[in-house]
């Protein structure tokens, strides 16, 4: 029962993370100071999806299902055992990743509208 709690806690987790990178930029437009916490995500985040290396919470995630008695996690990782073929296509892959950077992307280019806007205000108001 508790290896079930952790693996369930790790998916949460994992899916809040990714709704993290691939939104919070968006955040950072009504709190600024995230926007350094955002970027360490994003490196994060498309560094596993590019690069590849291992995250820590699909270590987690695979030591609490085979303590549990599950198998462990596929070797192609969180991300294509929970959302591809089940949120979108395994054909649009590709097609995910890119909109999800241009989400980022977006969030990124707003903040920097949104901040170069406020400080020209506060430059017209001395």
């Amino acid at each position: 029962m508790g290896y079930r709690a952790i693996e369930m806690l790790c998916v949460v987790v994992h899916l809040s993370f990714i709704g993290y990178v691939v939104f919070g930029g968006f955040l950072a437009w009504r709190w600024p100071r995230t926007i350094a916490v955002h970027a360490l995500a994003v490196a994060w985040g498309f560094g596993s999806v590019l690069i590849g290396y291992d995250c820590p919470l699909t270590s987690l995630e695979n030591w609490a299902r085979v303590a549990g008695g599950q198998p462990p996690l596929p070797s192609t990782g969180f991300i294509a055992y929970y959302l591809t073929g089940v949120v979108y296509p395994e054909d649009a892959v590709t097609l995910v990743r890119l909109l999800a950077a241009a989400v980022v992307v977006g969030s990124w280019v707003g903040y920097g509208v949104r901040r170069w806007h406020r400080r020209t205000l506060v430059d017209a108001s001395t």
